[in-house]
Parts: C-alpha cells; structure tokens; sequence
C-alpha cells in the first residue's frame, strides 16, 4: 500500500493544476514510476511544448524543457545529440503532436531518433478552450464543430501510432489507454518499455496514452471513461502497432 500512495521519487510536491478528473496526473505518475524503476531519473531530459501539459516541468524533480508549439520531437532531437547519454522524451498533447506538430513528429519518427515520446489522445484541444482536433471523432461536438465534426469538410480522425508505425524506423509504436485498472497496468508497461528501449539505444518509440478530457467533453470523470470505451476505443484501437524489438514479448 505504500507504493499506491506514495509519489514517485523523481516527482515534485507541486500540486497538479489540472482539472478534476484529468487523466494527465495518472500519465505523469506512470512516467515518473518508469522512470525510477529503471534507474533513468538523474539522466532524463523531459521535453514539453505548449498544451495543457506546458507546466509538466513543475512536476518533475528531473531536467525539463519548454518547446514552442508543436516543436517537442526537433528540440528533444537537438538535446539528444549533444547529450547521447540522456534519456530524452516530450510529452504531447493531439493538439500539439497531431497538428501544428505533425511534420516535426513524422520526420522524428523517420530518422529513428533515439528519444521517447509519451503522446496523449484525448480527441480535443483542452487547454485552449475544447476546440476540434486532428483526432476529434466523426460527430464529436466541441467549441469548433457545435453540430458534430463533419467528415465532408473536416476528414476523419488521424490515427497517428498507425501513421507512424508505417515508417521504416520506429522501433516501437503503441497505443494504449488508462479508463480502467487493467489498461492502465498495460499503459504502465508500455511506457516503461519505450524507456528501456531508449536505455538500450535502439531507436524511436512512440506511446500513444487514450485520455479524458472531463471539462471540455462535458462528462463527469465516470462517464468521460465510459465514453473512451465505447467511442473511442472502436476508432482507436489499443494495441501495439510495431515492435521491431520483440519488447512486448519479454
């Protein structure tokens, strides 16, 4: 029981400013955990653009940096570089990594650079008012489609851990959810595993994190999961996309 409520080491005591329900302070700990199990925390360089995610610095007891919008994967490849031997990853939103961000994500991707990426899903821009996003579903209402997302003028829902698991370097692209105790515990390994991927130096990983956004759906937390599964999880599927290391299978 102490592990269930204790922090992870590598996590500040700054009180999450998220709104309730958000299942961002979950992801975080699940990062922070990985990161302490696998002994990375006093190596790792976090890297976070602009979202509701931009104060993930204030969260973590380990080095951070701020990226212009979109921009996470080039500046996250810039600090890998210089520095080979720290564990570098960003953190991203769908408003960030899907959209302003999706030619710094795919070209990342495509040069197998060796960083993690931690990409949360949860189908709307949150941070700056619940507008329609990449990954908006098909009849999702939000600030910018108060009728439903149109697929006649607006296209589909981009599904990014497929797109990216076409290229021909990504060693590791997963998608994963945390809207019950089960999922979560996969959601955990996942991201563990992409870090240990990175330890290892064999290249480019990519967890996609299925999240709620309770404020801008307009569902208390209960029903915001509720919706994940049978919503999202049709359009989204969990499931490992490519894995050129045999990861998921040790």
């Amino acid at each position: 029981m102490e592990k269930v409520f204790s922090k992870p080491k590598c996590m500040s005591n700054t009180p999450f400013h998220y709104c309730p329900g958000c299942d961002h302070g979950i992801i975080h700990r699940l990062v922070g955990e990985s990161l302490d199990e696998l002994d990375l925390a006093a190596k790792a360089i976090g890297v976070a653009p602009v979202g509701c995610a931009v104060f993930a610095y204030d969260y973590f007891d380990i080095d951070f940096n701020s990226a212009a919008h979109g921009r996470a994967p080039a500046v996250a490849t810039g600090i890998k570089r210089v520095r080979p031997d720290s564990i570098v990853f960003t953190y991203q939103g769908d408003g960030d990594l899907a959209a302003i961000g999706t030619a710094e994500i795919v070209h990342a991707a495509n040069r197998g650079e060796n960083i993690t990426v931690v990409f949360v899903n949860n189908a709307i821009y949150g941070m700056t008012g619940g507008q329609m996003a990449p990954t908006t579903l098909v009849g999702m209402r939000t600030a910018t489609s108060p009728y439903g997302r149109d697929a006649a003028t607006a296209g589909y829902p981009i599904k990014m851990s497929e797109l990216i698991a076409t290229l021909e370097s990504p060693v590791y692209v997963t998608r994963v959810a945390v809207n019950t105790p089960a999922n979560l515990m996969k959601a955990k390994r996942a991201i563990k595993n992409a870090f240990q991927l990175q330890k290892e130096k064999k290249g480019f990983s990519l967890v996609e994190v299925l999240g709620i956004c309770p404020t801008n759906w307009g569902k208390p937390p209960i029903e915001a999961h509720k919706w994940v599964t049978e919503d999202m999880l049709p359009v989204f599927p969990l499931g490992v996309f490519k894995d050129k290391t045999g990861v998921e299978k040790s």
